[in-house]
């Protein structure tokens, strides 16, 4: 990889049409940065939050999104699209306009963050022009951006996790009161969140009947499916990062604390410079203050999560501790963990530089072994098709 890495080209995607916007930008410019300092050629490819693609050097610097009128000078940059007609394996970047500009990328970096991005849509492009990329892929994403079907393949698992209730805008809008007598029959309090969401993002938690209608009209903004799962009370807020492809290992386990009802998006991005960023060091512990025993067993539930949900690369893995009880609930799983938690892998000795080599290689490693596999089928099915399309014309007449 060090050998190649002056004639790589890697792009990096962040923005989207998403919550986690903004979340998405600082992790992308992180990524930038790192690559650039290992020597990588580095394309920055932003996402506007209208879906727009834009690709300048200028994107790749904090110092043009902090500036106040950023949106106003990005109205002025050309637009991008995708070219699918490549056929080395790269994905190349067209220019809108009259003067046509090409840009080649042989290694994808999505560092996006929530739906349209982190949801396995845009893996499913990566995967159509058929150009090596970090991370997981279209089913984890896919299936891991979902907290109802998380929470269903981890129960089918055996592992413990929080009971809960869903819904859908659709049952919504048809019976309000059969959907507010169903999630009312679990214990309080409870959290209601919308199912495709992270960063806490319209996430609420109810302690009383009369506030549940509200909490899932607003989580309802943001998506059309929410989840109400029970708390764990007596919490402690705990997750383990997960790196590797056939052989994933597991990070040491840091430890969230916070004041209010849960971890909100203030703990985790703006207070003291953000938890979930690394900065806010009073309010993260590494390692966890759990047992030697409770230790490895999350360590192992993250493996086994990583593995259940098929993913390859990195993740991380967020875990529920019930003091009282002495138990562990899995919660979620995150496909691209914001500034891919390099603190918490640092803490585990090892640096972002590496976590980026490692990335990239497993990156290579995957495509590798997809593009082993055979995609087409030679058949006769055409010819007969087309005889049988003659007999019926013969029977019409």
């Amino acid at each position: 990889m060090k050998s190649e890495k002056n004639k790589m080209i890697v792009g990096v995607f962040f923005g989207s049409r998403s919550p986690e916007h903004e979340v998405s930008i600082i992790t992308g410019l992180f990524i930038i940065s790192e690559l650039k300092r290992l020597g990588y050629s580095v394309v920055p490819v932003y996402i506007d939050k209208k879906g727009q693609w834009f690709s300048e050097t200028v994107l790749g610097s904090l110092k043009f999104f902090t500036a106040g009128d950023w949106e106003e000078k990005l109205g002025r940059f050309p637009r991008y699209c995708v070219d699918t007609g490549s056929e080395n394996q790269t994905l190349v970047l067209k220019k809108s306009g009259i003067f046509a500009k090409e840009i080649t990328i042989d290694m994808a970096f999505p560092a996006l963050h929530g739906m349209n991005g982190e949801d396995g849509t845009i893996q499913g492009i990566f995967e159509l022009v058929n150009v090596p990329y970090v991370g997981c892929g279209v089913t984890a994403s896919a299936t891991a951006m979902d907290k109802v079907l998380t929470k269903r393949l981890l129960q089918r698992a055996g592992i413990a996790t929080p009971p809960f209730a869903s819904f859908t805008i659709d049952d919504w809008q048809k019976d309000k009161e059969t959907v507010l007598s169903a999630t009312k029959k679990l214990h309080w309090p409870v959290f209601v969140k919308p199912a495709r969401l992270g960063s806490s993002i319209a996430m609420t938690k109810v302690r009383k009947e009369e506030e549940l209608e509200n909490a899932c009209e607003v989580a309802l903004h943001y998506d059309t499916k929410v989840i109400v799962e029970e708390s764990v009370e007596n919490l402690m807020d705990i997750t383990c990062a997960v790196l590797g492809n056939d052989e994933p290992i597991a990070s040491l386990i840091q430890e969230s604390l916070f004041e209010g009802e849960h971890f909100s998006y203030s703990d985790k991005y703006l207070e003291e410079g953000g938890a979930q960023l690394g900065n806010a060091e009073n309010k993260i512990v590494i390692p966890a203050r759990l047992s030697a025993e409770r230790t490895q067993e999350v360590r192992d539930l993250a493996v086994r999560v990583f593995k259940l949900f098929d993913c390859t690369g990195i993740a991380r893995v967020d875990f529920l501790y019930d003091k009282q009880a002495d138990k562990v609930y899995a919660n979620e799983i995150n496909t691209m963990p914001g500034t891919l938690y390099h603190h918490l892998w640092k803490a585990s000795g090892l640096e972002i530089g590496a976590l980026l080599e490692k990335l990239l290689m497993f990156a290579e490693e995957q495509h590798a072994k997809k593009n082993a596999i055979t995609v087409t089928f030679k058949s006769d099915l055409l010819s007969f098709a087309n005889s049988v399309k003659l007999q019926m014309k013969k029977d019409e007449n």
